[in-house]
């Protein structure tokens, strides 16, 4: 009764849809009703007639400076380009990349003021010209590797890189025009990030970077399919390909890692071993499918030695989570000679050495790097939202916190002190 009654109040007090409104519009009331389980509030609603082609004020978390809190200021968003699209941020979460970026680690990407994040779901709110798979209303997820559909790279099933539109930790601007879509109110352009920017109640971005999801999918959590997630599961699902089976070593078991071991028990992996410094993580592990763990600090030998022991001469598949080049030798020289082969997932500051030498090689183990788990982002991501949504992977657990927008601050400090996966930020 008490959820009816709260239904009740959501509605009267939203704002009347006429018989002239746009299906959107009406699309967005019954979103209202039926969604609240992800506390889809009436703030989080609009009518597309209203604000396509204007300029839209809103609040975004901006950020001026390396390590300098982030500021809750009031920009103006300007209208889509062609081939673009401006979507309504419901939920935005924060990752590492968030993290490394805010602190400035790497000075030639920095660019400021500037609007990060990069994990999200929203709704479009309006497409530019060109725009055909998109519509206002359309449940859309973000993502920083996008996929046009039509260049060398993305007609290829080799790669999910994009000729244009692949992740570019440097780019701070929109592909169209060189320019900004964000400004602030006296007119000082914003820039962007990893073709996203999600710290934001609007935002602008190539339709390349926008994929539509079910309605009905659970938005808290698709939101993990933006980074963290996809990364992590299809490092073992793609770039891995683990089989039934077989045995896995994951180290760092922060959200990547554990995302990985998610990916690597979906595939019937029969041992999966977690590898980290930090033994409190392990339990979260065991709920993601781990079923042996090792902590460096504990044992007398190097890791490899140990994990060989372990599974009597080494694993299948290695998955390095933790962007750290000797925790990287550990995870090529735990996997079986012959065929063993290791996933470089996590992110390395530069300048940066492969710690390994050409002969060792020759032994049959192999390695390679992955960008986004592999997938191209437009048209395979819809079916891991499916598989999610059907229980083939468990997004649960992954999201440790939740806050309000404005206490973004405070959000990256948990991550930052390690006391959270994700939290989720309701803006």
């Amino acid at each position: 009764m008490a959820m009816l009654l709260q239904a009740r109040r959501m509605l009267t007090q939203l704002p009347r849809c006429s018989s002239n409104s746009s299906p959107a519009c009406v699309k967005l009331l019954g979103l209202a009703s039926r969604g609240l389980h992800d506390n889809v509030s009436r703030t989080k609603l609009f009518d597309p007639n209203a604000t396509s082609g204007t300029v839209i004020t809103c609040n975004a978390a901006v950020v001026r400076g390396p390590k300098q809190p982030f500021l809750m200021e009031t920009i103006r968003v300007h209208p889509p380009k062609k081939m673009e699209v401006r979507i309504k941020i419901l939920y935005t979460s924060i990752c590492h990349t968030d993290l490394s970026a805010w602190k400035g680690e790497n000075e030639a990407q920095r660019a400021y003021p500037r609007i990060l994040g990069h994990e999200a779901v929203g709704l479009v709110e309006s497409v530019g010209e060109g725009v055909t798979d998109l519509k206002a209303g359309d449940h859309v997820i973000p993502i920083f590797n996008g996929e046009c559909g039509h260049c060398p790279y993305c007609t290829t099933k080799t790669t999910n890189l994009c000729q244009t539109y692949r992740v570019n930790p440097f780019k701070s601007v929109m592909e169209n025009d060189g320019k900004c879509r964000f400004s602030t109110k006296d007119g000082e352009p914003i820039f962007h990030f990893l073709n996203t920017s999600t710290f934001t109640e609007y935002s602008v971005l190539d339709s390349a970077c926008v994929v539509k999801i079910d309605p009905n999918s659970p938005l808290k959590k698709m939101s993990l399919l933006s980074c963290g997630v996809s990364t992590g599961v299809g490092a073992a699902w793609n770039a891995a390909n683990v089989q039934a089976g077989s045995s896995v070593a994951i180290f760092g078991l922060g959200a990547l890692g554990l995302a990985a071991s998610e990916g690597a028990r979906a595939r019937g992996a029969s041992k999966i071993i977690g590898v980290d410094i930090n033994p409190v993580k392990f339990d979260k592990g065991k709920e993601m499918g781990m079923t042996h763990f090792v902590n460096p600090k504990d044992i007398s030998k190097p890791v490899h030695q140990r994990i060989r022991e372990m599974t009597g001469g080494g694993v299948d598949y290695s998955i390095e989570c933790a962007g750290n080049v000797e925790v990287l030798r550990e995870a090529f020289l735990s996997t079986h000679d012959g065929w063993g082969k290791t996933v470089v997932v996590g992110i390395y500051p530069t300048p940066k050495m492969l710690p390994l030498h050409p002969m060792e090689l020759f032994d049959g183990r192999s390695i390679s790097g992955t960008i986004f788990g592999d997938f191209k982002g437009k048209s395979q991501l819809p079916e891991l939202a499916k598989a999610c949504m059907n229980g083939v992977v468990n997004l649960d657990g992954f999201i440790t916190h939740e806050l309000p927008f404005e206490k973004i601050n405070e959000a990256f400090e948990l991550l930052g002190d390690g006391k959270a996966l994700r939290c989720l930020l309701h803006v």
